[in-house]
């Protein structure tokens, strides 16, 4: 069958952007998502219980992405057509592209045109396993705690007060609207973590063992949550997501994934932001940035990068930053000075382009 012969979708259909859930605006919704479109049948989920979804993220995603007085990096067709595709389907989106390129900062266009709260972020080394995106058990503090008090009953009682939920745990409790959560860099993780990860995909949901032993004597547990001061009641040892969240997973292409990971992801290629999108970036963080030239040096900024073989918007960022601190000064000048600062600033990301 080609794959060019178009849409298999009869005429009688209802189409257009209507459907698309996110719009890819960069600004804060007048009306914050309410309710998901039907998932398909085999992404259907039945976590239960109310759980609290925190609406402010402390200025993090204006730190991120700038503040809504403007689209700070409008995304492409193909990015908004992916992300809407990845919450129709319930399944994690794999980001890909150069360091640099606005990957991390969909998850908080994401989160803030639909409402969706503070984004679950969960950098990814090369020493992380699974268990850390899911929970931490401090076994030593809950020991010492208990010797210092009545013993057993004592540390029974107040179990949840060790089990903290990482980011990608506290993404999966029921909650009634989907939480963002940012996988980044998964390319620097071990070389088992993709493969350790499609169960709790598949299923959207996990064990912690450490409650699952107490569960006939003590079934409801408050735990600790990624959130800032959150926590949440987890029954019988077993958090079940009730909507799948909104994943974002971001590589820099350092390695491949394997088939079975990728099976279970959409995925998504991010190309260098252009002029425009460069624009609205500095826009949002600087507004006009008065003093500076903003065109002249984002003309700049892109020669340079193609000339070094690629360079990071945030090297951008720096640039005009510096800058602006210097038309402040009344020192501002693009004179060797200055071109001598932005050689430093805008060095080259790989060894070949030294």
């Amino acid at each position: 069958m080609n794959a060019n012969t178009g849409p298999a979708i009869s005429s009688n259909s209802s189409g257009g952007a209507g459907w698309q859930v996110y719009q890819g605006t960069g600004q804060v919704a007048s009306s914050p998502l309410t309710r998901l479109p039907e998932p398909p049948p085999w992404r259907r989920f039945s976590g239960a219980g109310e759980v609290f979804r925190p609406t402010d993220d402390g200025g993090e995603g204006d730190r991120r992405i700038g503040l809504p007085r403007a689209a700070p990096r409008q995304p492409r067709d193909r990015e908004v057509l992916m992300v809407n595709a990845a919450i129709y389907l319930r399944r994690p989106l794999l980001v890909t592209g150069s360091p640099g390129t606005g990957k991390s900062s969909l998850a908080y266009l994401v989160a803030r045109e639909l409402g969706l709260g503070p984004v679950l972020r969960w950098p990814v080394t090369s020493r992380t396993v699974l268990k850390d995106g899911l929970y931490l058990y401090d076994a030593i503090g809950r020991v010492q705690a208990a010797a210092d008090r009545s013993g057993k009953a004592a540390a029974e009682s107040d179990l949840g007060d060790y089990i903290h939920l990482g980011p990608l745990g506290t993404a999966l409790l029921p909650y009634e609207l989907p939480r963002v959560l940012l996988i980044d860099e998964l390319d620097k993780g071990d070389i088992d973590l993709p493969n350790d990860l499609l169960n709790v995909f598949e299923e959207g949901e996990y064990h912690v063992p450490e409650l699952v032993r107490f569960a006939a004597r003590q079934p409801d547990v408050r735990v600790l949550t990624a959130d800032r001061g959150g926590s949440a009641v987890v029954r019988d040892g077993v958090v079940r997501c009730r909507e799948f969240p909104i994943v974002i997973i971001t590589s820099n292409g350092e390695r491949e994934f394997p088939p079975a990971f990728l099976r279970r992801c959409l995925k998504l290629h991010v190309q260098p932001p252009d002029f425009d999108q460069l624009g609205g970036m500095v826009a949002a963080h600087f507004g006009e940035a008065e003093g500076v030239d903003l065109a002249r040096l984002i003309a700049d900024f892109l020669e340079s990068s193609a000339q070094l073989g690629g360079l990071a918007s945030d090297q951008l960022l720096n640039a005009v930053h510096l800058a602006t601190q210097l038309a402040t000064s009344g020192d501002y000048q693009l004179d060797s000075d200055w071109n001598k600062l932005l050689t430093s600033i805008w060095h080259p990301l790989s060894a070949d382009s030294q």
